[in-house]
């Protein structure tokens, strides 16, 4: 019989404490003394309701609130009591701690976010695979608005989920994987979160079919010099009528996510060397707030005086922008050597909405107002 390796308890305090104090470091949010006591004392109950508990990769159950509460600080921007109840997300479902005891130690609204998480945790693991299962979880989601914050904590454990899903059996790691594909990415990209949809799609790929996502991985990384070599040369002229324009600028080259590809070879019924946005250029103008629009169409002007457009292929979101808040202004252009390339061209601000959707727009909202009002207000734009 194989040995049981010995847990060495100590090594793991001191563990948890790391990641705790990683957790306040990208609290940027919560910055007065009573949100870091609210945000302890989240941690303390937290640690001792799910002390003797392990997830399946035989680790201390802690680290997986831990690593959401971080999710939810550093790559969403949620506040203290998103915090909180990150910590807290899996206590009701999984421990003693009831939601009278939430209640009692940090109020009435950290108590409707973990009771509409606890839901939500029941129905993800009702065994039912019908589409109408299924459709009822997703409306129940979106209508879930008692707090929108109860959807934004689920996305936070569903990402660290899907980026743990190693230790699962096969079986549960194709249903949450099909699961986030159906419901979690486009949740996500309905609120903005383009970075954590992408996530989400990729690993969900990479669960439900190595092989092609290896595949994909693969030909992209042995293509990437090319790649390269061809964006230096693209963006050269451009780059000098900017300098010359006096433009304030960044030029990123952004590579299309696995997934999206996947999804088009699977679509066009095109091989990997056929599709021809693997990439697109992306311009990115510090722009004041008043002269973004005039900024984003004068470099656009820059752009096609080097390269011909596609006429059908412009998409004008400055104008008007997507639901989700998203603004860019797109073209597709073609190279010399015959190649058709997107550029995308934007501000600095559209920028960040567009990579942090929630997290951003707290930003960028008026400054008096209070959290609470700001996530009503972005949450009625997204509907």
């Amino acid at each position: 019989m194989s040995e049981i390796p010995k847990i060495d308890l100590e090594e793991e305090r001191k563990e948890i404490l790391r990641r705790y104090r990683g957790l306040l470091r990208v609290c940027h949010r919560s910055k007065s003394r009573n949100d870091r006591a609210r945000i302890r004392k989240a941690f303390e109950v937290a640690a001792k309701a799910h002390s003797d508990m392990r997830r399946k990769s035989g680790e201390p159950y802690i680290y997986h609130p831990l690593a959401v509460a971080k999710i939810a600080a550093e790559e969403i921007g949620l506040d203290t009591t998103s915090i909180v109840c990150a910590l807290l997300h899996d206590t009701v479902e999984d421990t003693y701690i009831t939601l009278e005891d939430i209640q009692n130690l940090f109020g009435k609204r950290e108590r409707v976010i973990i009771d509409g998480l606890t839901k939500i945790g029941g129905l993800s693991d009702v065994n039912s695979t019908s589409s109408d299962q299924a459709e009822n979880f997703r409306k129940m989601l979106l209508t879930l608005s008692d707090d929108v914050r109860v959807i934004l904590v689920k996305l936070a454990d569903r990402l660290h989920n899907m980026r743990t899903l190693d230790h699962m059996k096969r079986e549960k790691q194709l249903k949450i994987a099909s699961e986030t594909l159906f419901m979690y990415a486009p949740l996500a990209h309905r609120l903005g979160l383009y970075n954590i949809k992408t996530e989400l799609e990729d690993l969900s790929l990479k669960h439900k079919d190595s092989e092609v996502y290896e595949e994909i991985v693969s030909k992209l990384q042995k293509t990437q010099a090319i790649r390269t070599r061809f964006i230096n040369q693209f963006t050269l002229p451009i780059k000098r009528a900017l300098d010359k324009a006096g433009v304030k600028y960044e030029i990123k080259s952004r590579t299309k996510s696995i997934f999206s590809i996947w999804n088009k070879i699977v679509k066009k019924g095109v091989p990997f060397e056929e599709i021809y946005d693997v990439f697109a250029i992306r311009i990115i103008l510090n722009s004041p707030p008043d002269l973004e629009k005039s900024d984003c169409w004068r470099v656009y002007s820059i752009v096609t005086d080097f390269y011909q457009p596609s006429p059908e292929r412009l998409r004008d979101w400055i104008s008007i922008p997507k639901s989700s808040g998203y603004e860019s202004l797109h073209t597709t252009v073609m190279s010399p050597s015959g190649k058709w390339v997107e550029v995308q061209i934007r501000s600095e601000r559209m920028d960040e909405l567009a990579e942090n959707g929630y997290a951003a727009h707290w930003k960028y909202k008026d400054a008096p107002e209070t959290p609470e009002n700001k996530l009503d207000k972005w949450l009625q734009q997204v509907r």
